[in-house]
């Protein structure tokens, strides 16, 4: 009965300190390492890949893919004056900025080309955020940047690459592209070097 009560306190003490040394340890996601952990990374060079992303719709919720943004251009005024779109009276000129990735679908149901690209970004050197031209009558002509065919569905490793279109004011410049993560996070962003 000695032998018990010494060691069952001692035990008991040896557990404690493990639970303790174990959650000073546990710093969180990236924080007391040299690098970022892939949670917590926002920042990309161009033809890196982004952490899958999950659909945000109801029908393909358990889908995930990735978007990697490999070249970024900005149009002229000569591309916006023969793109085919009207000039509305008293709207400030812009200019297209052609974004061109690369849609990955990693699991699940098969997606639209269109779910995957929905929630990328164009930030200007100005400041300014604007999301991809949406066309609704008519059509717009670009130059090297052919409109996806945003109702193609790619299945679980299939990949497509797209040029989307992106009309910025006359005189900024793209700075990033970004991928917006909702509400609750940070955009991913994907630097530009002009």
């Amino acid at each position: 009965m000695h032998t018990w009560a010494r060691t069952v306190p001692a035990t008991m003490g040896a557990v404690a300190l493990a639970v303790a040394l174990t959650g000073c340890g546990n710093l969180g996601p990236g924080k007391g390492s040299g690098s970022p952990s892939p949670e917590t990374k926002t920042a990309y060079q161009l033809g890196e890949a982004s952490p899958p992303q999950k659909s945000h719709m109801q029908k393909t919720a358990n889908s995930t893919f990735t978007v990697t943004p490999t070249k970024v251009q900005t149009g002229t005024k000569a591309d916006m004056d023969n793109s085919g779109l009207e000039k509305k009276k008293g709207e400030k000129p812009t200019i297209p900025v052609y974004v061109w990735s690369t849609l990955t679908h990693k699991s699940g149901q098969a997606l639209d080309i269109n779910d995957m690209d929905s929630d990328l970004i164009v930030r200007t050197n100005g400041g300014q955020r604007t999301r991809a031209l949406i066309v609704i009558m008519g059509d717009a002509k670009w130059p090297n940047c052919p409109a996806p065919d945003s109702e193609k569905k790619l299945s679980a490793g299939q990949s497509e690459k797209i040029c989307t279109a992106f009309l910025i004011p006359e005189g900024q410049k793209a700075a990033a592209v970004e991928l917006s993560q909702g509400f609750q996070a940070a955009p991913l962003e994907w630097p530009v070097k002009n």
